[in-house]
């Protein structure tokens, strides 16, 4: 008889601004809300001192968390290119921080997160934020970044499972 092992799961929502953060349980099918927050940065800093900001509080948040696992949320490319680049600097940081600990990173699409949680790729952000509710009913996320970042890592919980057989098949055909 096999036991199933607990998978604590950090999930983060970069932005340069606020950077959100959740973090969630998975023991099987089961999923329990461990707690949520927002990495913030002083936007009247320089880049590379907002940067620090971010990149000392996701380091905080990752040493009081512990966990297992972190998924984190793929850069969307909109029309503003200077907003799209600064967001990826957050992203950079987002990764960066749990691989430097020795952690997987798992990335995932928006409509994926989208599609995981509510059920359509191009879902609302409320739609979404009433579905990480539901499926977390202890969760309190206070911002709307913090809600994003549950919503990840809940989809990281749901795909985590096919991700592993696919990286054990290719494994093996190597």
């Amino acid at each position: 008889m096999s036991t199933i092992v607990p998978i604590r799961i950090l999930g983060i929502d970069p932005g340069l601004r606020n950077t959100g953060w959740g973090v969630v349980e998975s023991i099987g099918t089961r999923l329990t809300f461990l707690g949520c927050g927002t990495v913030q940065s002083d936007g009247k800093l320089s880049l590379a001192d907002r940067l620090r900001q971010l990149h000392e509080g996701l380091t905080a948040v990752l040493h009081g968390a512990m966990p297992d696992e972190v998924a984190v949320e793929e850069t969307f490319v909109n029309k503003d290119a200077r907003a799209t680049l600064k967001l990826g600097h957050a992203r950079g940081i987002a990764l960066l921080v749990p691989a430097q600990a020795g952690l997987p990173v798992a990335e995932y699409a928006p409509n994926l997160v989208k599609k995981t949680i509510v059920g359509a790729g191009h879902a609302e952000k409320e739609q979404i934020h009433m579905m990480v509710r539901v499926l977390l009913p202890k969760a309190d996320p206070k911002t709307a970044d913090a809600a994003d970042a549950l919503a990840i890592a809940l989809t990281h919980a749901q795909h985590r499972a096919s991700r592993a057989l696919a990286a054990a098949v290719l494994a093996r055909a190597r």
